[in-house]
């Protein structure tokens, strides 16, 4: 079932977003966020734009929001996506389903881009936005550094 994020959910979501700070280049940030801290990102981003959830027998098993891209007033009508599927689920059609009711959720404002910035390789996160349309528009050679080891990072983009 899709839905949208509430704040009850916020500690589900930090066990899904800190399994990938902890383990992977997939997030930039390297420390472990709180559920308040989480609680407070959902409130900030659904103010203006959706979160959705991806719930099966009451456990969040993906989740995917639209955020600033950035504060100038030019941007306003582009925005960042993030999906995030719950280790263990990958490949089962959840970052599809979260990306289609993401993207029609999107036509419903007056959002004009999103984009996608990945930390490479992952071929499954380019895969999956090129599937919708993303197409690649940068690359940033070494822009992050984390776990010693330097990270480059693409930029899909996709006009709606």
């Amino acid at each position: 079932m899709i839905r949208d994020v509430n704040q009850k959910d916020s500690l589900q979501v930090v066990e899904i977003y800190n399994h990938f700070v902890d383990t992977s280049v997939v997030t930039f940030e390297t420390d472990l966020v709180n559920a308040d801290d989480m609680a407070n990102r959902i409130s900030a981003v659904t103010e203006k734009y959706p979160w959705i959830v991806y719930e099966q027998d009451g456990q969040l098993l993906g989740y995917a929001y639209i955020s600033e891209w950035k504060s100038r007033e030019a941007y306003k009508q582009s925005a960042e996506v993030s999906i995030y599927i719950k280790q263990g689920q990958q490949g089962n059609g959840i970052g599809k389903i979260l990306m289609n009711e993401l993207l029609d959720r999107c036509n419903e404002t007056d959002l004009h881009c999103l984009i996608a910035g990945i930390a490479l390789p992952n071929d499954a996160s380019k895969a999956l936005h090129e599937k919708f349309g993303f197409e690649k528009v940068a690359h940033f050679r070494e822009v992050g550094r984390k776990f010693n080891k330097w990270i480059d990072v693409g930029y899909w983009e996709l006009v709606l």
